[in-house]
């Protein structure tokens, strides 16, 4: 595809085919994040029975693994491949990161309230993708009542400048009054959380081993593997980045969802913000 792009169209600039593209132009210069190809087979069914079942951990994982799929793999192995991964069991969501030492963790201010609004509660998150020569990570940020995707970026490493930069794509759309992240050293780091406190917006972090606070994000993420990636099976890093452009959209705009009364994301954030 970069290919194509380059030399396809000579006469236009990379910048200007990226934009005609409408998509990054640092896109073009990924590489995803690499294993051996066995354990990149590995990772993918893992990812794939831990979105189906996130109770499971490396045992369970590893068993699985050897009866299902006839793969002699050791538990040590499997623990390496779900560190790499980010994932953790029982804690029904990848944990991509981990506290920053030094970090400020802001308390967790959602217990017994009520989401009645859009833009009351955003939510960010991050997860693992696989390619067949590697693997991204996807982070998002949404609106907890409209369950509208306000922001989405990829990335091949988990430093945190990715998600500064979503937050501030974020934030040119509207401003929520509280918003919510995990403890993970991305989240906690002062670049992200001095964002919010400029935008006069409170922050808030789950409490170890809240399984449920990030429930509107781990859900949009199975509908994003299985409604488009697991599917689609993009071969490089501009497919995916273009695929998932397409999906966001129609998760947004086309998808409609039961706990919307079969409304979609879109016209719930935007019709409550138009009145």
């Amino acid at each position: 595809m970069r290919t194509l792009i380059e030399v396809g169209h000579a006469e236009l600039s990379v910048r200007r085919q990226c934009v005609l593209l409408g998509l990054p132009r640092s896109t073009l210069y990924y590489q995803p994040a690499v294993e051996s190809a066995e354990n990149l087979t590995l990772m993918r069914l893992i990812d794939e029975q831990y979105t189906a079942q996130p109770s499971y951990g490396s045992r369970r994982m590893t068993i699985w693994l050897r009866r299902e799929h006839g793969h002699e793999v050791n538990r040590k192995r499997v623990q390496r491949l779900m560190g790499r991964m980010g994932l953790e069991a029982i804690y029904p969501k990848p944990r991509l990161s981990v506290p920053g030492r030094g970090h400020r963790v802001f308390p967790y201010l959602l217990r017994g309230v009520k989401i009645e609004r859009c833009d009351q509660v955003w939510s960010a998150d991050i997860t693992y993708i696989p390619l067949p020569g590697g693997f991204m990570y996807l982070a998002a940020i949404i609106d907890w009542y409209s369950r509208y995707v306000l922001a989405w970026r990829l990335s091949n490493t988990l430093e945190g400048s990715f998600c500064v930069d979503l937050l501030d794509e974020a934030l040119r759309r509207g401003r929520p009054e509280i918003f919510n992240t995990d403890q993970g050293v991305q989240f906690t780091a002062e670049a992200f959380t001095r964002r919010l406190q400029a935008a006069e917006v409170a922050v808030s972090m789950d409490g170890r081993g809240r399984c449920l606070d990030n429930v509107f994000v781990e859900r949009l993420w199975r509908s994003v593997k299985y409604e488009d990636v697991y599917i689609r099976g993009y071969e490089t890093v501009l497919e995916l980045e273009q695929g998932l452009k397409r999906y966001f959209r129609f998760y947004n705009e086309a998808r409609f969802h039961q706990s919307l009364a079969y409304q979609t994301p879109a016209a719930v954030y935007r019709g409550a913000r138009a009145g």
